[in-house]
């Protein structure tokens, strides 16, 4: 008769390689299937590319993106800022710097990521870090190099530096990349706020945008951008790990009618960075 830890040692050196495998893995599967399946998809309406080559004009209701998630970011109709989407609200930083609730529930957008927020990993961080420093260490506790997630940053920042685009009015709107130097940054030192944010795989570039990529909401709700810089301070992470995908397809004449040939990672990247390099 063969007992269990014999048959164990058994399978254990016959299969070492699967098997250390499937134990470095399972922590996360089992992580991940413990949330109801809302909470581990990412909605996404309109195409990333597309707003980087001009797709401004707002398709997609506020209401209908709440129905889809009560976390993520985007860009609002015609640009003039950014969005955020925190708690099931959707906050707008104007190129001004004016910061405000939307209150149009009919308001439509041109490009927003969303998600139902379940943290899997809460992780307090106290001490003080550089932008550079910051995202190696969000590396070391997100392994997996294409893995999706959604990451809600909260506490005391003790630098950050954000950005927001102007309204576009005339068309042909012009490329996203060509209005770099039409951005208004604004700096805050010693603020209290809600850093919203994903990191998401190479794979997913294009209808959306790989890498780290953050929006900032003041405790007071007057103040925020997407994140160019940043020295944390003492901060909470929560990480939410998602498993799939849908992307809202725009049906109007400018979309239809659209080069998507053109590679425009590139543009992605400059346009999330601040900067041409």
């Amino acid at each position: 008769m063969v007992t269990f830890p014999a048959l164990f040692h058994r399978l254990f050196f016959q299969h070492k390689k699967k098997m250390i495998a499937f134990l470095l893995v399972w922590p996360a599967f089992a992580m991940a299937q413990q949330q109801p399946a809302e909470y581990r998809h990412l909605f996404t309406a309109g195409v990333a590319s597309g707003l980087m080559g001009g797709l401004y004009d707002g398709f997609y209701p506020i209401d209908s993106l709440k129905t889809k998630g009560d976390f993520g970011l985007g860009a609002p109709d015609k640009l003039d800022g950014e969005l955020l989407v925190l708690n099931g609200k959707v906050y707008q930083t104007q190129y001004t710097g004016k910061t405000f609730e939307v209150a149009d529930q009919h308001h439509r957008i041109p490009f927003c990521m969303v998600n139902f927020f379940r943290a899997n990993t809460v992780i307090h961080v106290p001490n003080s870090m550089d932008k550079a420093t910051f995202y190696h260490y969000l590396d070391s506790i997100m392994p997996n190099v294409n893995g999706m997630y959604a990451i809600h940053i909260k506490g005391k920042f003790r630098y950050l530096k954000t950005r927001a685009f102007p309204p576009v009015n005339e068309q042909p709107y012009p490329q996203l990349a060509g209005m770099l130097d039409k951005q208004h940054f604004f700096q805050y030192k010693e603020s209290n706020g809600d850093l919203v944010g994903y990191r998401l795989p190479v794979y997913m570039d294009n209808t959306n945008i790989s890498g780290y990529h953050f929006h900032y909401l003041s405790d007071q709700k007057d103040a925020g951008g997407h994140i160019v810089d940043l020295i944390t301070g003492d901060i909470t992470i929560e990480i939410s790990l998602l498993d799939s995908y849908t992307v809202q397809v725009p049906a109007t004449p400018a979309f239809n009618h659209f080069d998507f040939k053109k590679d425009r990672q590139e543009d992605i990247k400059s346009v999330e960075r601040g900067s041409a390099k």
